[in-house]
């Protein structure tokens, strides 16, 4: 697989895998699931060269969306794309992790969906109702989100959760793509397609 301009950050409690890149030739930084630690997340953005910034969420769980708000602020990011199936729990008081992670402040309105035809919008529902992958062909990468992991998938006991979906948007979406395809998870190590087609036990 071909280098590329991207960076990972792990944020918050839960060690989210919050995502820069740059498509080569591109102006546009995006951001993907800003779930905390926002000065680390604006100083990492600093390192890259890039006229706007721009947010794209895998779905709406609060260690996902935590730290939106405060790097919009800190970016003047005013393009934030979140698929609408998930907007109530983006919105919902109760999207917390009870002791742990409070609900999300000073959220950014969300739109839907990206309008660079270089990315490639996945429908991935199952882990949450509006569950997203996005695909970055130039890249050999997909930034997966909580459907696919490393050896593993995403839970769907979570409200609005489905395992029949979860496994459709494996196998009829994720899994339609190159073999060579990196698979960049929400949560944990890298992984590929090829090797997930082939080892992952759940699927």
């Amino acid at each position: 697989m071909p280098d590329f301009p991207f960076k990972s950050v792990t944020v918050g409690l839960l060690e989210v895998n919050c995502c820069l890149v740059r498509l080569p030739g591109s102006r546009t930084l995006y951001i993907i699931d800003p779930g905390g630690d926002w000065k680390l997340i604006q100083a990492e953005a600093k390192t890259f060269d890039f006229d706007e910034a721009v947010i794209l969420f895998t779905h709406a769980h609060v260690d996902h969306i935590s730290a939106a708000g405060a790097v919009a602020d800190a970016l003047n990011i005013k393009r934030v794309y979140l698929n609408p199936a998930d907007k109530p729990i983006y919105y919902s008081p109760g999207n917390v992790i009870a002791n742990y992670i409070p609900a999300a402040e000073n959220l950014p309105d969300t739109a839907w969906p990206p309008e660079d035809p270089r990315i490639q919008v996945l429908p991935c529902p199952g882990h949450s109702p509006g569950g997203a992958a996005y695909y970055f062909p130039e890249l050999a990468t997909v930034f997966s989100g909580d459907t696919l992991f490393f050896s593993s998938i995403g839970r769907t006991d979570l409200p609005g959760g489905s395992e029949k979906e979860l496994l459709d948007s494996v196998r009829n979406q994720l899994f339609k793509l190159p073999d060579d395809t990196r698979v960049v998870p929400g949560h944990g190590p890298f992984t590929s397609i090829g090797y997930e087609k082939k080892n992952n036990p759940y699927v």
